[in-house]
Order: C-alpha cells, then sequence, then structure tokens
C-alpha cells in the first residue's frame, strides 16, 4: 500500500494527498508533518519495515471537505485519491487513482466559496509586445479572454488583475519571477508556474479548438489570437489536468475590452472604498454594502461587477438608468419582481455543479424550485416599458423540459447522499416501482412474522430488528430465553437479550435487501443519466441565469435610489460636472437621514477645471472630494446619485491620492508610496480623466512639500488638463488661482473664541489657517503639549511675510504650453519595440549629434532647462542653505 502511496505522490509532488483507506482519507510522510501542523491534528505512525515508523495522519472522508476548505485557504494544494474499484471484488491492494486535484483557483465546493464573489482562475502568457489574459470561474462558467499591448502592457496586466483580484494565477513556469512584484502589488494570490509547452501556440490553439469549436477563430480578429490563444488554451489544459474531467460547461468564451470600461488603479478602488473598506477589508461600510440589495447570489456578483466596471458607453448607460427610473418609480414591479427571485437558488454555481458531476439531488430539486419561478419573472420584464427591462425578460428561457423532467422524476425531499435511494420518485421508472413494492411488501411480510413469532412462543417483548452487520434478527430478552422454540438459531449475544434468526426470517431478508440493494444501484444510475441529461442544456441554463442576474442588479439599484432619495444622473457631452446638493452615499448611509450636510460642484473645461480646496483638518475636505468621485462613478454604471441634481461628462478614469500608507514589504516609505501614486497618476491621466488629490507633499519637508505640490498643479494645468480636485494645508498654492480654470474653495468653518465649529460646507474662497491645534485639543491631548504648541505657532507667523517672500520666489508657470525640442518629437514618433539593435544605436548616434551641435554654452542649457520646465526663479535675495544648517526663528 506504502508502495502505491509513493508512486502516485510522485505524481503530485506538489500538492497535499489525501490518500482513501477505508472511511479515512490518510495523509503521509512530509504531508502527514504539514496536515498535522496545518490542521492542528494527531500525527501518529505505523511500522513500515526496516525497523521505521512512517509518519501518518488521516481525518473522516465524510468531513473532508471541511480540511480541504482550511488547507486551501493557507495556500495550499489537495490531491484527492480515491478507491476506483469495489473493496470486495479487487485482488490484492485496491486501485487508487487521484480523481481530482483542488487548487484555491479550482474550487467547486460551496463551502469553499463565498456566494456573491466570483472565485478567479486566471493565465498570464508573455508574448512579443505585451500579454495574453485568461479568466475563469469553473464555478458560474465564465471563460473571458483579453490582451494588452505597447508601452503600458505590464501596467494595464496589473491594473486588471488588482480588480480580477483572483484566487489563483497561472503562469510559464520560466516567468514566475518576472512577475513576483505584479503579485505583490495585486495581494499575492496563490501563483502557480504551469509547464512551459501548454502555452505554445500550437497545444493551446487545440485546446481552444477542442472546447470551443474551430469557430472560435472566427470570433477573434488574427491579429488578436497571437495574444489570446497561449493564454486561453493553457487555462483549459491546466483545468483540465486538475480536475480529470470535461469542462463542458464552459462552452462559450467572451472576449472583452477593458477599455470598454472607466480604469480605475488598485489605489482608487481602495481610496474610494468600492468593495472593501480600507480599516478591515469588510464589505460593511463601501458602495457595494450601499448599493447591493439583491436576492440573488448572482445579481450579488453582477452588481460588484458594475461597481468595479463603470461604462463609458453613453447608450449603454442611459439604457441602466431608464431601467432603474422605472424600478425606482414602480412600487408594485419592485415588490412583485424581488418576491419572484427570492426564490431562485444560484443558477450558475447549479449548472456548473451539475455539469461538474458533483451536483446531488437536492441541488436538483433546488433547479426545480428556481425555473418554477421563471414564468412570472419574465412576464414581469416582458411587460415593463424600458427596453432594457423587455430584452432581459426576452433572455429568460423557461427551461419547461428540465422542469418537468425534474417535477417527474426527483423527489421533493431527497436525501443528502446519493447512495442512500429515495432520489425518484414513483411513476417515473417502472422497474423503481417493481423494486419498491417488492422490498415494501417484504417489509409488511416482516411485520407479520413479528406477530405471528409473539403468538407461537408465547414472548411478548419479541421483535424483529436490523443492522447492517447482521442483517435482520429476532431479539429476545434473557428472561424469555427458555421459551425460545428449537427452531431459532443463535446470531448474536447481548448483554441483556440474545439475537436469533430462522429459515422464514432469512427468506425474508433475502427478498428484502435484494430489493433494496438493486433499487439504490437503479435509482443512482437513473439520477446520473437525468444529471447527464440536463448538463447537456447547460448553455441555456446559463443565459438564463446570466438574465435573472441583470434583472437582479437592476432591480437593487432601483431599490437603492428609493432608499437612499438618489436622483437620475444627465449625461452631457461639454464636459461639465454640475452637482448640487452632493452627498457621500457611504457616509450619509451610516450618518442616517439628514444627518449628512450637502455640498454643490461645478467643474468644466474651461473656468472651474483645477479646485484648490483648503481648510482645516478634520472638516470634511477629503469626505467632499470623495463624494464626487463616487457620483461620477455611480452615473457612470447606471446607477441614480445622492444630489438633487446631477449633470455629468463621461471620465475615462478616476485617479485617487488619499491618505497615508507605507509599503514595508516592498521597501517603500509612506512618502515614496506617495510619490509613485503621483507619478502613476500624471503619466496616464488625460484631459477626460477626473483626479483625487489629498494633502500631497505633507510626507516630508515644508519647501520640498511645497514645491511638489505646486509643481504638480501647475503640471496637471499645462500638460494633462483633467478635472482635479486638490487638497492642500500649503496656502501658498492659493495664489495659483491667477492661471486660468484654476478656482480656490476652502470647508467654511465658524470661530467662536477658542472653539471651532467645522460646518462642512465647501464654499469659494481662500482659507489661511488649519486650525491643527483645535483638532490636537478635540482629539484630547494634554493641555500642555496645546499651549506650547501654541506658543510655538505664534512664533512661526512672526515670519510668515519671510515665508511669503520664499512662496512668491517662485512664478506661476505660463499657461502656453512651451514647444517640444524637435529631438524629443523624434523620439516620441520612435517604435522602439520595432527596431534592430543596429537600427536603434544610428537613431540614438543621430539624435546625440543633432542636440550636441544645438548646445553651445552652459547658459544655453540653463535657458533650455528653464524653458522645459515652465518656471522662472526670481533673484530673491534668500542664499542657498546647506543641508545641515538650520533656520533661526526669532522669538
Amino acid at each position: 500500500m506504502i508502495k502505491q502511496y509513493l508512486e502516485i505522490k510522485e505524481q503530485y509532488p506538489d500538492a497535499v494527498l489525501f490518500f482513501r483507506l477505508g472511511d479515512f482519507y490518510e495523509m503521509f510522510f512530509e504531508d502527514a508533518h504539514l496536515a498535522s501542523r496545518e490542521l492542528e491534528i494527531t500525527l501518529t505512525g505505523r511500522d513500515g519495515g526496516a525497523g521505521e515508523r512512517v509518519p501518518m495522519c488521516g481525518v473522516p472522508y465524510h468531513a473532508a471537505e471541511g480540511y480541504i476548505a482550511r488547507l486551501i485557504d493557507k495556500g495550499h494544494r489537495v490531491a484527492v485519491c480515491e478507491q476506483v474499484e469495489d473493496p470486495s471484488a479487487a485482488k490484492g491492494i485496491v486501485r487508487r487513482e487521484v480523481i481530482r486535484v483542488i487548487t484555491p483557483g479550482t474550487v467547486m465546493e460551496s463551502q469553499l466559496l463565498e456566494d456573491k464573489n466570483n472565485n478567479y482562475l486566471v493565465s498570464v502568457a508573455p508574448v512579443p509586445e505585451g500579454f495574453g489574459l485568461a479568466v475563469a470561474d469553473i464555478t458560474t462558467g465564465t471563460f473571458m479572454i483579453t490582451s494588452f499591448s505597447g508601452v503600458k502592457a505590464r501596467l494595464a496586466l496589473t491594473e486588471e488583475l488588482a480588480r480580477l483580484r483572483p484566487a489563483e494565477v497561472i503562469i510559464p513556469r520560466s516567468s514566475k519571477d518576472f512577475f513576483t512584484e505584479d503579485m505583490r502589488l495585486i495581494g499575492m494570490p496563490v501563483v502557480s508556474g504551469f509547464r512551459e509547452d501548454a502555452f505554445s501556440p500550437e497545444q493551446a490553439g487545440q485546446a481552444l479548438e477542442t472546447q470551443f469549436g474551430p469557430s472560435f477563430r472566427d470570433e477573434c480578429r488574427p491579429s488578436d489570437l497571437d495574444y489570446l490563444a497561449p493564454a486561453a488554451g493553457a487555462l483549459l489544459i491546466y483545468l483540465r489536468e486538475t480536475q480529470k474531467r470535461e469542462l463542458s460547461h464552459l462552452n462559450k468564451f467572451q472576449f472583452y475590452q477593458p477599455g470598454r470600461f472607466m480604469v480605475l488603479d488598485a489605489a482608487t478602488r481602495r481610496n474610494l472604498e468600492l468593495t472593501r473598506a480600507i480599516a478591515d477589508g469588510a464589505r460593511r461600510n463601501t458602495l457595494l454594502h450601499v448599493l447591493d440589495h439583491t436576492v440573488t447570489a448572482m445579481g450579488g456578483r453582477l452588481i460588484k461587477n458594475w461597481i468595479e466596471r463603470p461604462l463609458l458607453d453613453r447608450d449603454e448607460i442611459e439604457a441602466r438608468l431608464e431601467a432603474v427610473a422605472e424600478l425606482a418609480g414602480e412600487v408594485f414591479l419592485r415588490h412583485d419582481l424581488r418576491e419572484g427571485l427570492k426564490n431562485i437558488y444560484d443558477l450558475e454555481r447549479l449548472s456548473a455543479r451539475i455539469s461538474f458531476g458533483t451536483a446531488n439531488a437536492r441541488d436538483l430539486v433546488a433547479l426545480k424550485k428556481s425555473l418554477a419561478q421563471l414564468p412570472e419573472i419574465k412576464s414581469l420584464l416582458e411587460q415593463a416599458d424600458a427596453s432594457l427591462l423587455r430584452a432581459t425578460g426576452g433572455a429568460v428561457d423557461l427551461l419547461d423540459d428540465v422542469r418537468e423532467l425534474l417535477e417527474s422524476a426527483i423527489e421533493d425531499d431527497p436525501p443528502l447522499s446519493l447512495r442512500d435511494g429515495g432520489l425518484i420518485k414513483t411513476g417515473f421508472d417502472p422497474e423503481v416501482d417493481r423494486l419498491r413494492f417488492a422490498g415494501r411488501d417484504g417489509k409488511l411480510m416482516m411485520a407479520g412474522l413479528e406477530e405471528r413469532e409473539r403468538a407461537r412462543t408465547g414472548i411478548k417483548s419479541l421483535k424483529v430488528g436490523y443492522n447492517r452487520v447482521f442483517g435482520y434478527y429476532l431479539e429476545v430478552t434473557k428472561s424469555n430465553l427458555p421459551l425460545v422454540p428449537d427452531d431459532y438459531q443463535r446470531k448474536q449475544t447481548l448483554a441483556n437479550a440474545e439475537r436469533f434468526i430462522t429459515p422464514e426470517l432469512k427468506e425474508y431478508e433475502d427478498m428484502i435487501l435484494g430489493a433494496e440493494e438493486r433499487l439504490v444501484h437503479l435509482e443512482y444510475h437513473l439520477f446520473n443519466e437525468i444529471r447527464e441529461k440536463i448538463s447537456g442544456m447547460s448553455g441555456r441554463v446559463q443565459t438564463t441565469a446570466g438574465a435573472v442576474a441583470r434583472a437582479d442588479a437592476l432591480l437593487s439599484l432601483g431599490e437603492a435610489a428609493v432608499r437612499g432619495n438618489y436622483t437620475r444622473p444627465v449625461l452631457n457631452s461639454e464636459g461639465k460636472i454640475t452637482i448640487r446638493d452632493g452627498r457621500h452615499p457611504v457616509l450619509e448611509n451610516i450618518l442616517g437621514p439628514g444627518q449628512f450636510v450637502p455640498n454643490d460642484t461645478v467643474m468644466d473645461n474651461h473656468d472651474s477645471r483645477l479646485y484648490l480646496i483648503t481648510g482645516p483638518n478634520m472638516a470634511g475636505k477629503s469626505t467632499y472630494m470623495r463624494q464626487v468621485a463616487l457620483i461620477v462613478l455611480m452615473a457612470q454604471m447606471g446607477s441614480f446619485v445622492p444630489a438633487s441634481f446631477a449633470g455629468t461628462c463621461l471620465v475615462d478614469r478616476i485617479f485617487t491620492r488619499v491618505g497615508a500608507a507605507d509599503d514595508l514589504s516592498g521597501g517603500q516609505s509612506t512618502f515614496m508610496v506617495e510619490m509613485n501614486e503621483c507619478r502613476a497618476i500624471v503619466t496616464s491621466a488625460t484631459d477626460r480623466s477626473l483626479i483625487i488629490m489629498d494633502e500631497v507633499g505633507r510626507g516630508t519637508s515644508t519647501y520640498d512639500g511645497i514645491s511638489i505640490a505646486r509643481a504638480l498643479v501647475e503640471f496637471i494645468h499645462r500638460r494633462v488638463g483633467a478635472k482635479t480636485l486638490f487638497s492642500t494645508h500649503y496656502h501658498e498654492l492659493t495664489d495659483l488661482d491667477n492661471l486660468p480654470g484654476v478656482v480656490n474653495y476652502n470647508v467654511a468653518v465658524d470661530e467662536r473664541g477658542e472653539d471651532v465649529v467645522f460646518l462642512r460646507k465647501v464654499v469659494p474662497g481662500k482659507a489661511d489657517r488649519s486650525y491643527g491645534i483645535h483638532v490636537a485639543r478635540l482629539a484630547g491631548l494634554p493641555g500642555e503639549i496645546i499651549r506650547r504648541a501654541a506658543e510655538i505657532l505664534a512664533g512661526l507667523e512672526s515670519v510668515k511675510e519671510s515665508a511669503r517672500q520664499v512662496a512668491a520666489a517662485v512664478e506661476p508657470a505660463e499657461s502656453v504650453v512651451p514647444a517640444e525640442h524637435p529631438v524629443i518629437q523624434e523620439l516620441r514618433s520612435l517604435d522602439a519595440l520595432r527596431m534592430t539593435p543596429l537600427e536603434a544605436i544610428n537613431k540614438l548616434y543621430q539624435l546625440q549629434s543633432i542636440l550636441k551641435s544645438g548646445v553651445s554654452s552652459q547658459e544655453s542649457v540653463v535657458r533650455s532647462q528653464e524653458s522645459e520646465s515652465g518656471i522662472r526663479i526670481k533673484d530673491s535675495g534668500i542664499r542657498n542653505r546647506s543641508k545641515n544648517e538650520r533656520m533661526v526663528y526669532p522669538e
């Protein structure tokens, strides 16, 4: 047996081998040590020959799912090795095989899954000039493919992985180190290196043809196939090798382009708390928590997807808004649709389990109950006015043939196990009925035998019993043993009774047990046939599941609109964002109705493109900026928004730089993380983007911080042109309002002596104080610290004029963008990836020669640098200070 174990383990060296022995899964050697430690179970041992004891531990097979879940949660893989022949018919060692390898991305068991979250397995294939990406969720039948190319391909790939948050990523073994940094940035999913040949165009292409047919090539552009095939084909090969079965429910693929959706990087998702709270990673107190009123797991997963991928197509947005408007306005439609959806189970995952061959009879009953609700849901949707609701109703397949089959075949309350019988309804199969009646008649005959034996022997307490070891028996208490007839044959002795059999009892037993055994076998066979038949209809079930999920998600947005008193946003093409009485949806939900102070926002491409927001700590600057971003995002996902009016243009990206966080594992300080986020914003934003920047530059010295913050504002204004909300405590920046489109706003306060009341109202104008000491007092710092801080502040403010002189040394940048150097223009036009090394060297020499011939003196270099930066330094009379020289303030 150990020889057999070692041979199988050699095939799965990177998985914990659950080796079936009777009623237990046993683990040996290093797997036993690992499982004992991770599962906190007792480590034992057996004699293994040669004077050694083999380490071992085990778990009951009927409780294995929970133990497997714990191992998967810790990032391990589990190979389930079963007995594949009847032990009673086996000669020698029972044959065993691995029937499935369970990995974080291939989990099917409901105990291991979250109902409203997808469990994504992704495959990444590096290809020339970019990457291919394939995404699967085998629990729902989802299979998607896309590609990334160009100079920002890796960044785009990382952002998409951050959105997907996959449970597992497979990559070519040779590329594992290459992706280490990317995996760290997206939360460290399990990374599985897979054999190189699976990513080859030949094997990958064959896998795709086998799964989807030759027509899959017709659905992709020929230029895309080189990107898509390696990742998608390798993913299918990986699934087949780990799951050991056909994947019939992966019957279609979706080619998607991330460019169809608003791009949200990982920092923005985190800072806006879209689906996970910053504090603990939970759903509570997130936008998802506010908007998710779905009643099905499918709808819950879909609305999460909508939040993470706002739309860029105006027609699609308007179609959703039209549907939400009707649902918000029709209380009876909302009520009736919700009541129908309440009784629908997770059709996507039911369909997947059926296709996988792991669904039990109760799963089929759940499918039947779900299908019974479809006619009412379909009717409600098709009678709606909104075109998207009608189209959703039209996509609902009633699946009458499936429902009728299940209604006639499967018992309404079947057992959990498929090996105990009681699965098939009477009247579905004549042989089942005959065997069932034979068993029932035998039991009636057994009851008659018990009465006759009591009368014949005079033993009133005599009874007929049954157990799996001894079968049927006659039990007689010890006080009545003298009355036992001679034809009784002793079968078993107990403490207070003896058990006997008779020839007649044995005859009845053969009749009953023979019928029951054949009945259980037949019911199991018929159940598998029914399950296989429904598996062939999985495509229809998945289409209906998608329609039901869409109806549930739209209903959820309608419900959120009513509960939150939201209004329908108006989309415009003039580049304007106009919000009246805007509110933060999450904070308002926490505070309760009427407790949140609303604010207005008016931004356009000309007069008010960049808000400089000043004001006290704790006054609500960050809340205000985030609420603007959330309102724009909600509008583009097709949701109503928390405002009395909201008119918005379409933005291609939302960027946020909020809060302070370090990255210790990556060796980055808080300030370095901040600067990296700023770099990502200014290099990726366009004039159609929305930027949120909060307190940039506070992580370094005052002059450094002011300089960086000022330069960022000027660069965004000159080069990027994005709509920007920029909050700061550097009041020296407020003079930037002389740039066209830059406007000053501040958060109003009411000063009452030493007390300050934060009004939470954003109004035009500049703030000249930050009230940090007042906030320190609110936080409860000792009075001695507060008094000393006030003294120091008074001393520092006495040199305010000097500080203004330093700030005035830097003139605002010209609003006109300086002409770009011809060499820079030439560099931008080059396609470096298509140049040969020799061509690149020649071109580099040519450009260098142009530069050398055009620069004659150090003075021209300085002028060039000044022109490039757009900043002129005035002679302020302030000498440069060395690094170690301290500035002395007057007392």
